[in-house]
């Protein structure tokens, strides 16, 4: 089967003189931007340093970012997939996060590993110490990671000027009445917020097959992964904040440890706010994190979900294997995809399901296919028999979700007569698995598509248990 990574191309021309620096896409729009040498953002090599690191920069297609004190490469890409590509993108701009300087950050969190790590290698200090730091801190959160005792004197003496155990505190915890859901606005150190949200699902609950479902009570966190969100999905009430910036892996973890004071946590799912793919090297490093020896979650236990980056789709299989992968679908046609999901246009359907295929030939996995239901555009019973004959070949389990209205949205939901008759003629004439999200905890704003700094909905949704979804 024909995987897509040779579709990926890109075109870059640095400039040295006046420190220009033009990124040009195929079939896209190329922007300039200029950078003064010597300030924050961007650093660009000076015509002295000589042809060598001009070519080395050149080959690299990355740009110098400092940040905090520390200077690290950012690859350039399209605005919408932000990877380097070919698609014909929305935006027609390079990546956001090549163009603006990231937020100033005074510290690094301890759980930033591939920093800490970096670090430490700096001043010779091995980095087998990093597991030490987090296994001490996370029994010891009120100390910082500079008081672990046993570390070198020059690890003591790094640590206290660039990391902190937590670089974000949560601001506003919310529990539903029913203590189902509880939603935790966090502060990050640049001013800035995201939001998580923990779900409590009691497996023993209902029945199974005829009998009673196995297992007890356990609990997902919803993550983001960005602030903001720059997809631009049309019933998303978080794409009306636009993307404000990318999150570190650290202050992804970071929302892992302040869950965890709450609940024992056994389930992750990328649904939050942001394209996780969109800010790919900062999740793969946190998914490692999280599954790695002090964490200690199943692979299985995580998925990510995107609207459909493909030339990451393509990556994640072997860059996390196990992990699920959820794909935003929300429409069986490109026609139709590209009135609700603008980045259908840079990523064609035809194409996605040709990724997807690639996706499954590698990793072997059922795939989790999200599909909100929206009253007279993409519910009727004709949508449905197109949406069965495009996955009725895949692995894939189909989760109907129920549109969640915001103020500002013309959108209606289907009602739950409509979302049956879908489910049954996915089920019963195409055979597929599929399962409809339930709401619950009206009480709080945590919806799918509703996480929005300073939004006025007040409605949650449950997400059907993630281990039954995900399962083979």
């Amino acid at each position: 089967m024909k995987c897509l990574h040779n579709s990926i191309s890109t075109k870059a021309n640095h400039q040295a003189k006046g420190g220009k620096r033009e990124v040009g896409l195929s079939r896209c729009t190329p922007l300039h931007s200029t950078a003064e040498r010597g300030g924050e953002g961007r650093h660009f090599p000076k015509p002295e340093q000589g042809s060598r690191e001009r070519e080395r920069v050149r080959r690299s297609n990355q740009v110098r970012v400092s940040e905090g004190g520390f200077t690290h490469p950012v690859k350039l890409g399209c605005v919408t997939c932000n990877a380097t590509c070919s698609c014909s993108c929305v935006a027609r701009a390079v990546a956001v996060a090549a163009m603006e300087p990231l937020p100033h950050r005074n510290y690094y969190s301890v759980f930033d590993s591939d920093i800490l790590k970096r670090e430490l290698d700096r001043i010779g200090v091995k980095p087998l110490h990093v597991f030490t730091i987090w296994t001490h801190v996370l029994a010891h959160l009120d100390t910082e990671a500079h008081d672990v005792p046993g570390l070198p004197h020059a690890a003591i003496e790094m640590l206290k000027t660039r990391f902190k155990t937590l670089t974000s505190q949560v601001q506003d915890q919310q529990t539903s009445a029913d203590g189902t859901t509880t939603k935790l606005l966090i502060r990050l150190q640049s001013g800035q917020s995201v939001e998580a949200v923990i779900m409590r699902h009691d497996a023993g609950a209902g029945k199974y097959a005829g009998g009673p479902r196995q297992g007890g009570s356990r609990a997902t966190l919803c993550v983001s992964s960005q602030v903001g969100c720059q997809m631009g999905c049309t019933f998303c009430a978080t794409g009306t904040m636009g993307l404000k910036g990318n999150l570190s892996a650290g202050e992804i973890v970071e929302q892992l440890v302040h869950a965890s004071q709450v609940c024992p946590i056994r389930n992750i799912v990328f649904m939050g706010m942001g394209e996780p793919l969109n800010n790919y090297k900062a999740v793969v490093e946190g998914t490692r994190i999280m599954t790695g020896r002090c964490f200690g979650l199943s692979p299985t236990h995580i998925t990510i979900s995107t609207v459909g980056v493909i030339p990451r789709i393509l990556s994640i299989a072997n860059d996390l294997p196990g992990v699920n992968l959820a794909l935003s679908l929300h429409a069986p046609t490109q026609e139709l995809r590209c009135q609700i999901v603008p980045t259908a246009k840079a990523y064609p359907l035809d194409k996605l399901i040709a990724a997807l295929n690639c996706y499954q030939t590698i990793s072997g996995r059922r795939v989790l296919v999200e599909y909100v239901m929206l009253a007279g555009i993409n519910d009727s019973e004709e949508v449905a028999h197109q949406l069965g004959a495009l996955l009725k070949d895949h692995e894939v389990t189909i989760n109907l979700i129920p549109y969640n209205p915001a103020t500002s949205s013309s959108f209606k939901p289907t009602s739950q007569e409509g979302l049956t008759s879908f489910q049954k003629i996915l089920r019963g004439l195409y055979g597929i698995r599929t399962t409809i999200r339930q709401e619950m905890g009206q009480d709080i704003a945590g919806a799918c598509g509703q996480l929005v700094i300073a939004q006025s909905v007040k409605q949650t949704p449950k997400v059907t248990d993630i281990e039954e979804l995900c399962a083979a």
